[in-house]
Order: C-alpha cells, then structure tokens, then sequence
C-alpha cells in the first residue's frame, strides 16, 4: 500500500478518536454510536498495522 493511503488511514483514525472524544463528552452519550465508531477505529488501527 502507498503511503497516502496510510496517511489517509490515519486521518481517519484521528477523526473518529475525536468524534467518540466528542460524542462522550456528551450529557447523554448515545452507545449505539460509540460503539459503531469505536469498531469503525479499531478496523482502522489493524489495516494500519497490516500495511507496517
């Protein structure tokens, strides 16, 4: 893989650490969301470990 694609890989993994950052920080968090995303960043996480 090119290493644009895990630059794009990163950023997206650095945009859902904030959106879940976000989404906690929250009165009344939603856990369906949070879940979704963080299982949306750990398939991120193994794909950029994959391409290493």
């Amino acid at each position: 893989m090119s290493i644009s694609h895990l630059s794009a890989l990163k950023s997206r993994h650095a945009d859902l650490d904030a959106r879940i950052a976000n989404e906690e920080r929250r009165p009344a968090p939603d856990a369906a969301l949070l879940a979704q995303m963080k299982k949306q960043k750990l398939k991120i996480k193994e794909e950029m470990l994959a391409v290493n």
